[in-house]
């Protein structure tokens, strides 16, 4: 009776393990993939690109439809650039705020410490 428990456990310990496996390669795949696209200067497609697919592909849509939903898609997302361009300037702003008076609590090794990790952030999020 326990050699069969512990073969059991043995067969489910070894599913487990290649579905860990396999969920690991197929994040990793994934994750190098869309490095070499951005390396290669292709972008991954864009979220209005996927959106307008799936309202053509779902809704079965006729050549008018399909061009004036994409007018609309476009637009919106001109809309959506101007008001980014409107509002980051606040955002920074209260942002640079929020840093300036952490800043003035720190000592100097601190603030030394605070601004290289302000400075890492900001690259890795493209200044932000």
């Amino acid at each position: 009776m326990k050699f069969r428990g512990n073969t059991r456990l043995k067969v489910v310990a070894a599913v487990l393990s290649i579905f860990v496996l396999g969920c690991v390669t197929g994040a990793a795949l994934a994750s190098a993939y869309r490095l070499r696209a951005i390396g290669q200067g292709r972008p991954c497609p864009p979220a209005h690109q996927d959106f307008f697919e799936s309202l053509q592909r779902n809704l079965n849509l006729n050549d008018q439809q399909a061009t004036q939903i994409r007018a609309i898609i476009e637009e919106t997302r001109d809309n959506y650039r101007q008001l980014r361009t409107e509002v980051n300037p606040k955002y920074d702003a209260i942002r640079q705020h929020a840093r300036t008076r952490i800043r003035a609590l720190l000592t100097s090794d601190q603030q030394q410490k605070f601004d290289t990790m302000i400075a890492e952030r900001d690259a890795r999020h493209g200044g932000n």
